[in-house]
C-alpha cells in the first residue's frame, strides 16, 4: 500500500520487521529495516529506488495495483547496491525498454549484478529532467556516500531530497516520518548507521555538505532509502552528519576485550574502575566481545575518545575474536582517538605489544605501553590494574 509523502509522491517500499542481520552478518539490525522506494506522479510518472530481491514479487505485485507498470516513464537507480535494486530484474521483465537514470558507475554496478543491458540514461551532479507541473528533478553524485555509485535526487518546487543511504537508519516502523517514532530509537540507530557505515568517508561527506550548503536548497523533506523520512526539521540529521563528520567523540572511554580464564576480564573491570576514581565525569563502558554486538560495540566506539582493548596471550599472540574487531576498527578509519592495550599471560606474554601495534596501524594514538599482568591477577595486580586506569584517565586530561 502507498503512503503518503507529499502532494504527488509516495512511499511504495518495504518495511523488514524480522531483518536481523544486513551486508551478509556485518551488520546487527535489531529493529528491523525498510527498503524505502518513491512514486512520483506528475505530467511524468517516476520510480525512485526498488527493494530487496527476497521481496521483488511483493513489491511489483502491489506496485501495479497502484499504477498500470508500463506508464511508469523512467526509473532513477540512486544506487545499485542489492537492498535498493534487488527488485529491477523482475520489474523490467514487464517494462524492459523502461529509461533507467543513475551514474556512470551505476551501470557498471547494475551490470555487474544483473547482467543485463537495461536502457541505461548515465546522469551527472547538476542534471537535470523536466518531469512537469514546473517541477524537476535534479541529479548529485554522492561518491563514497558510500559506494562509488552513490547518488541522490531532489525534488524541485516539493523540495525533497531523495538521498538514499545518506541520512538514513535501520529502523522498521508504520509510523513513516521522523516525528512519529521514539526519538531516541532514531537517534541510537542513526548514530550506529553512521558509525558503523559511513565513518570511513567523512572526509568526503564534509565536503559533499558544503557542496549541497552552496546550492542553496530549499529542503522540507529528506527521504532516505532505509528508515523514516525526515519531515520534521529533516536539516536537524544533516546537522548531526556534519558534527559525526567531525572527528566525533564525547566524554567516554570504551573498555573491550576478551578473555580465557577471566584474569583479562578481571582487569577490564579494575581498570575501569580506575577510571572512574581519576574522573567522575568519564563515562566508562566495558564489552565482553563474544558476549557483546560488535556493531553496537563500534558505536561506542564512536563516541568514544579513547578505547582500551585486552586479550591474554594465546600462541605467541591475541584471541581471533579481539583481533577481528581491531580489523574492523582499522576499515572504518576512526580519527583523533586514542588507545591503550591490557591482558594476562601464563609464558610468554606478546599480546599487549601485539595489540598497540595493530591499534597503532589502524590510526589510533597509543597512550602507553599498556598493562600486562602474568597468571591470575592477584590483590597487587589488580590495585596496579586501578592505577593503570587512573594514569589513563589522567593522560587524557592533562592533568
Amino acid at each position: 500500500m502507498k503512503k503518503l509523502i507529499k502532494n504527488n509522491v509516495h512511499w511504495v517500499g518495504k518495511v523488514d520487521w524480522e531483518l536481523r542481520e544486513f551486508h551478509g552478518h556485518e551488520y546487527s539490525t535489531h529493529r528491523g529495516s525498510s527498503y524505502n522506494s518513491y512514486l512520483i506522479q506528475e505530467e511524468k510518472t517516476v520510480l525512485i529506488d526498488t527493494v530487496w530481491a527476497p521481496y521483488a514479487e511483493e513489491f511489483v505485485a502491489n506496485l501495479a495495483k497502484e499504477i498500470d507498470l508500463k506508464k511508469i516513464d523512467f526509473i532513477v537507480a540512486n544506487h545499485g547496491e542489492v537492498d535498493h535494486s534487488g527488485s529491477l530484474p523482475l520489474l523490467m521483465k514487464y517494462i524492459p525498454d523502461t529509461p533507467i537514470y543513475c551514474t556512470a558507475n551505476c551501470v557498471k554496478s547494475l551490470k555487474g549484478q544483473y547482467h543485463q543491458d537495461w536502457n541505461f540514461k548515465v546522469v551527472k551532479t547538476g542534471d537535470k529532467i523536466d518531469i512537469g507541473s514546473g517541477k524537476e528533478l535534479v541529479f548529485m553524485e554522492m561518491t563514497m556516500l558510500h559506494w562509488p555509485d552513490s547518488m541522490a535526487t531532489y525534488l524541485t518546487q516539493d523540495n525533497i531530497l531523495f538521498s538514499n543511504d545518506a541520512f538514513g537508519q535501520h529502523l522498521a516502523s508504520e509510523m513513516l516520518f521522523n516525528d512519529l517514532v521514539d526519538q531516541c530509537e532514531l537517534f541510537y540507530e542513526s548514530m550506529k548507521y553512521y558509525a558503523n557505515i559511513i565513518t570511513p568517508f567523512s572526509a568526503m561527506l564534509r565536503k559533499k555538505l558544503d557542496e549541497i550548503a552552496a546550492l542553496n536548497l530549499p529542503i522540507d523533506v529528506i527521504a532516505t532509502s532505509h528508515g523514516v523520512v525526515w519531515r520534521d526539521n529533516p536539516m536537524q540529521i544533516v546537522k548531526k552528519y556534519a558534527e559525526w563528520a567531525n572527528d566525533y567523540q564525547e566524554n567516554q572511554i570504551t573498555i573491550v576485550y576478551d578473555t580465557m580464564w577471566n584474569g583479562t576480564k578481571r582487569l577490564a573491570e579494575k581498570i575501569a574502575e580506575g577510571i572512574r576514581s581519576s574522573d567522575p565525569e568519564i563515562v566508562v563502558k566495558v564489552y565482553n566481545l563474544p558476549k557483546s554486538d560488535v556493531n553496537d560495540v563500534i558505536t561506542e566506539v564512536f563516541k568514544s575518545k579513547a578505547v582500551l582493548i585486552g586479550s591474554p596471550t594465546i600462541t605467541n599472540t591475541i584471541l581471533h575474536s579481539v583481533a577481528g574487531f581491531i580489523n574492523l576498527m582499522k576499515g572504518l578509519r576512526f580519527k583523533n582517538k586514542k588507545a591503550a592495550a591490557f591482558g594476562c599471560y601464563g609464558w610468554s606474554g606478546e599480546s599487549v605489544k601485539i595489540i598497540s601495534d595493530l591499534m597503532a596501524a589502524a590510526g589510533f594514538e597509543i597512550l602507553s605501553e599498556g598493562f600486562k599482568n602474568q597468571w591470575n591477577p592477584d590483590g597487587n595486580a589488580e590495585v596496579a590494574a586501578v592505577e593503570f586506569g587512573r594514569m589513563t584517565a589522567k593522560s587524557l586530561t592533562g592533568t
